[in-house]
């Protein structure tokens, strides 16, 4: 092994979370939800990055439920939120969870949080009546910003959330993050992650955004209808889609509503 494989091996050491790897020998049937999805019948394993790790792909590929089946696996709540959420609005999460073993790093997060795009609604709710309840600690919302996360709009609530909630040295998955931010948010969003990670934090994000997905120390795992592919940010739909429509707007629009000739 030459020099730069055993300072790539030592740095996925510190990793929180190394790998996943998926029992195959425990599936019941790959022909059945969620194991029927190509992400997960041609997946092994995957290997994190220490410091950010990507995982796209066009909708329907299963990042989202690949994303959960990882959270839930390390003991978050599936609707999201830190590990003591244990509410539940509705019970849709799949069991992918049960199958899969996660490989986890010599360090332990001290931090640590699911964000859901999907259902932050819930975990705003959950707060909120966790705070009215009461309790000899100050409120949660405290720890937010001091202000009700439905108090705020969704974009604010989101980087609220990522500003004060997520207080480095932790581990933390994210889906689909910029889902109500704006471009100016999503680059605030990627400085953020820039700043934690220099605070010991590993991320694990899934995202359509090029500008979230730019992190340079990254890996970028492309779930497609083969399986699942190693990837540059360039090489992905989401990069080539956006920078040949802004190069190429007129053009592009043309042919996009052209009418029908029969």
């Amino acid at each position: 092994m030459d020099a730069g494989g055993r300072a790539l091996n030592q740095s996925a050491m510190l990793a929180y979370l190394r790998s996943v790897t998926l029992l195959r020998e425990k599936v019941p049937s790959f022909d059945q939800y969620p194991f029927h999805l190509p992400a997960v019948s041609a997946m092994d394993g995957l290997d994190f990055h220490p410091k950010v790790t990507y995982i796209v792909g066009e909708n329907g590929m299963g990042k989202s439920t690949l994303l959960e089946a990882i959270a839930t696996a390390l003991g978050f709540n599936p609707e999201g939120g830190t590990m003591n959420f244990s509410f539940a609005t509705e019970e849709t999460h799949s069991k992918l969870h049960e199958y899969i073993r996660t490989v986890r790093g010599v360090r332990k997060p001290r931090d640590g949080f699911f964000f859901r795009a999907e259902s932050y609604y819930n975990v705003a709710t959950n707060i909120d009546r966790l705070d009215a309840e009461g309790s000899f600690g100050p409120p949660i919302k405290e720890s937010y910003g001091g202000k009700s996360l439905h108090q705020q709009s969704h974009g604010e609530s989101f980087f609220s959330t990522f500003l004060h909630r997520f207080s480095g040295n932790g581990l933390y998955i994210m889906d689909e993050p910029e889902a109500a931010l704006s471009p100016y948010r999503q680059l605030a969003l990627l400085r953020r992650i820039h700043d934690l990670v220099q605070e010991d934090s590993q991320f694990i994000i899934s995202t359509h955004s090029p500008i979230v997905m730019a992190y340079p120390d990254s890996i970028i795992y492309n779930l497609t209808n083969e399986g699942v592919e190693r990837s540059t940010l360039e090489q992905t739909d989401h990069y080539m889609i956006t920078k040949q429509f802004v190069n190429n707007r007129e053009a592009i629009l043309r042919e996009l509503l052209a009418d029908d000739e029969e």
